[in-house]
């Protein structure tokens, strides 16, 4: 059994992570989409090589890399759904979101890696299409997550691709450039 996530990461927008390199307050908002797309050819190409060493977790209490993949293909399609959102309302709410629950009910664990690395990249290039075609007056835009964060479109992609980058190196141990 995974011990559920309770920690907020959304210190990221203010500091570069000590793990996965990622300097997230330093990614300019134009290079979401490119780092996107780049992200999900990396998970795309790990999950495509391996083999069934993928579904096998380093321990009981770490997801393998099947289910991380897993979790960062509903997390493009969970943030393409809240950029709809906030591109299309005014500040709205998001729904929580039960990341450890998701991956109970979807059963990450018994996914088959081809299949997920397919998903993964269409979602992955959906939210990259959308990100790019962000005007310059919609950064400002916000949206709530349910615990009271306050996210502008700018503040949402940047918070946004730490999840994948640090996800990545989660399996692989590469840290961002």
């Amino acid at each position: 059994m995974i011990t559920p996530e309770t920690k907020s990461w959304t210190w990221v927008l203010d500091t570069a992570c000590p793990d996965c390199g990622l300097d997230t307050p330093a990614v300019p908002h134009t290079r979401i989409p490119a780092m996107t797309r780049a992200n999900a050819a990396a998970w795309h190409e790990l999950l495509v090589s391996g083999g069934d060493e993928l579904r096998i977790r380093p321990n009981p209490e770490t997801w393998s890399p099947t289910e991380y993949a897993c979790h960062v293909r509903d997390v493009f399609v969970l943030f393409d759904e809240r950029l709809r959102l906030m591109l299309t309302q005014d500040a709205p709410d998001f729904a929580n979101w039960d990341q450890d629950a998701t991956a109970i009910e979807s059963r990450y664990a018994e996914q088959d890696p081809v299949r997920v690395a397919a998903d993964l990249a269409a979602a992955g290039a959906e939210l990259a299409d959308h990100f790019a075609a962000v005007t310059e007056d919609q950064w400002a835009r916000t949206g709530n997550r349910s615990d009271g964060t306050v996210f502008t479109v700018e503040s949402f992609a940047r918070y946004f691709i730490h999840d994948p980058v640090h996800h990545l190196w989660d399996v692989t141990g590469l840290r961002a450039a």
